[in-house]
């Protein structure tokens, strides 16, 4: 693995050891930036399941401003913690070891904000859409922010969302993306997308939990 483009371009990742972590492969995470970016000029992002980083690492090279990488294992962490500091991005990244929901109720009471999101659960876990709704609860999204939800091919997620219109669907074998924007006004959903949204692809500081 390694950053494919931007400031840290070229600079290789560690993975996690052991079997209990999927790392997006180069392939779809190159196809993922072409779709959301491919470049940004500023921004927050928040990397919840965040695994090696790669995700979260590959938007800071390309140009987020501030990324918080969340991850329950502390494995994990200690790769993403290497991983930033590899790709020269530690100024801008901050690491936590915590769960997903309960690191949303943390974030809620900073006040934190994001314009981009990558929820890549573990395939056992079918929550994608119930994290989305609970950032919109909890004020977490800004107006028209990217959400990626990667997730195992075949799983029925719905394309209709409350307050998320769908953009963009892409299978890439075992592992499909869905990406929403947010935009909690609209009830527009990907079927309305019409064909071009139905396109099927083939293709830190801390390093400690985050408390309340």
């Amino acid at each position: 693995m390694r950053v494919i483009s931007g400031s840290a371009k070229g600079r290789p990742l560690k993975a996690v050891p052991g079997n209990g972590t999927r790392p997006t492969t180069d392939k779809v995470k190159e196809a993922m930036f072409s779709i959301i970016g491919p470049y940004f000029d500023g921004g927050q992002v928040l990397d919840l399941f965040a695994g090696t980083g790669g995700l979260g690492i590959e938007a800071l090279s390309r140009g987020m401003e501030h990324g918080v990488f969340i991850d329950m294992e502390y494995k994990s962490i200690e790769i993403i913690k290497a991983n930033v500091q590899s790709a020269k991005l530690t100024e801008q990244a901050e690491i936590y070891r915590n769960e997903a929901g309960r690191a949303l109720k943390v974030l809620q009471k900073r006040g934190t904000a994001f314009d981009l999101v990558f929820l890549d659960p573990p395939y056992r876990m079918k929550n994608g859409i119930e994290l989305m709704q609970d950032m919109h609860e909890r004020g977490l999204l800004k107006q028209d922010a990217t959400i990626v939800l990667e997730f195992e091919t075949g799983h029925p997620y719905p394309t209709e969302c409350d307050h998320f219109v769908g953009v963009r669907q892409a299978e890439y074998g075992e592992t499909t993306l869905y990406i929403y924007r947010y935009a909690p006004d609209s009830t527009s959903t990907l079927e309305e997308q019409g064909s071009h949204a139905q396109e099927t692809q083939h293709e830190v500081q801390q390093g400690g939990t985050l408390d309340e």
